[in-house]
């Protein structure tokens, strides 16, 4: 029984060679290497996109900044060498004055909270406009 069992498993391939030949599958479509490099760009093009967008949108909505009730603020800040900066920082009820350079932070001095006062601004944006005024004036001259 085992002996014609092992010449029926070993007769199997030869009745299916000589049952036929299926019909021929049908080919497959080539598959173009440009369509595929193309199709990888412009998926890398939409992350990139989708990427920008959602920055853009953070920013706008302020998501970076924190919210109202942070307990930092940043009142004003000045240049005062290449990579040295004077920061004013609303902290509570005061202010404090803080230098900063590259490697460290330095509390200079502390303030009581006050008004940014508004009249500076304009005397600045005016004499930048004057400034700017005269150097047009000098190159038209030339």
């Amino acid at each position: 029984m085992k002996l014609v069992a092992a010449w029926m498993l070993l007769g199997l391939p030869a009745l299916a060679l000589a049952a036929g030949t299926p019909a021929e599958a049908p080919a497959e479509p080539a598959i173009s290497a440009a369509g595929s490099l193309m199709q990888v760009f412009i998926g890398l093009v939409a992350v990139l996109l989708l990427i920008a967008g959602t920055a853009w949108v953070a920013k706008r909505l302020g998501v970076t900044q924190g919210g109202a009730s942070s307990l930092l603020r940043v009142v004003s800040s000045a240049s005062v060498g290449t990579r040295e900066r004077v920061v004013v920082v609303e902290v509570g009820e005061s202010w404090l004055v803080v230098g900063v350079a590259p490697g460290s932070v330095n509390a200079l001095m502390t303030l009581p909270k006050g008004d940014i006062s508004s009249a500076a601004t304009p005397a600045l944006n005016g004499s930048f406009a004057a400034r700017l005024h005269q150097m047009i004036e000098k190159r038209r001259a030339k």
